[in-house]
């Protein structure tokens, strides 16, 4: 679960400099936020594959999920378009995820044979 946890930081991590990005664009001060929230989150992403998740797995939540996150708050906090079409990219996107997640684990317990990590 620790793992989850740390996929979860560097997520959050991403989005808020994402977002900072887009505020640095009319003050410059937001830089500062930017370069340090994408280094944090890489960091923690590191961390993530450190602690055994599949690479293929934590870039794939990690980068859909900050997507949709990014839209989502994009959309509140400087009104730009959240629409019924992005919806549904949302959904494919979560979908793709899914896919990969449990072909990962598939994947796994064919590498470790009959009987084993199961």
């Amino acid at each position: 679960m620790n793992r989850w946890l740390w996929l979860a930081g560097a997520i959050v991590v991403e989005v808020a400099a994402t977002l900072a990005l887009r505020a640095a664009v009319e003050q410059a001060a937001w830089y500062l936020p930017v370069v340090v929230g994408y280094v944090a989150s890489f960091l923690l992403l590191a961390g993530t594959l450190r602690r055994g998740m599949a690479i293929g797995v934590a870039y794939g939540i990690w980068g859909a999920s900050g997507v949709m996150l990014t839209a989502v708050a994009a959309a509140f906090l400087f009104g730009e378009a959240l629409t019924p079409l992005m919806g549904l990219g949302f959904a494919v996107i979560v979908a793709g995820v899914l896919l990969v997640e449990f072909g990962a684990h598939r994947a796994e317990r064919l590498v470790a044979g009959p009987g084993e990590g199961r």
